[in-house]
């Protein structure tokens, strides 16, 4: 995944889903609005199902997860399951100071 296509200040959630999968329709709903309210934020979905090497490469063994990446790339967040809209805002704001 290329990090340089936006700037150098953005932060990029990973949404790892599957398709018929009702927590991950409200993982992404969660991380829209993150991506609304702040304007360096990047939102990727890759759906396990057709990219499982993608998933192995990071890891992913649930969905939904979602990785948090930093304008280097480097993972300064992880979390299976449903987040909140505050999770997702703190993990965006750690990996802006990160």
């Amino acid at each position: 995944m290329a990090f340089d296509e936006h700037s150098s200040e953005a932060v990029h959630l990973e949404l790892f889903s599957s398709s018929f999968c009702g927590a991950c329709r409200r993982t992404r709903g969660i991380l829209d609005t993150a991506a609304r309210l702040v304007p360096s934020v990047y939102v990727t979905e890759i759906n396990v199902a057709d990219d499982p090497d993608a998933a192995e490469r990071v890891d992913i063994t649930s969905t939904p997860t979602v990785i948090v990446r930093d304008s280097h790339g480097k993972q300064t967040f992880r979390g299976e399951g449903v987040p909140n809209i505050n999770q997702v805002l703190a993990a965006t704001v750690a990996a802006l100071d990160a």
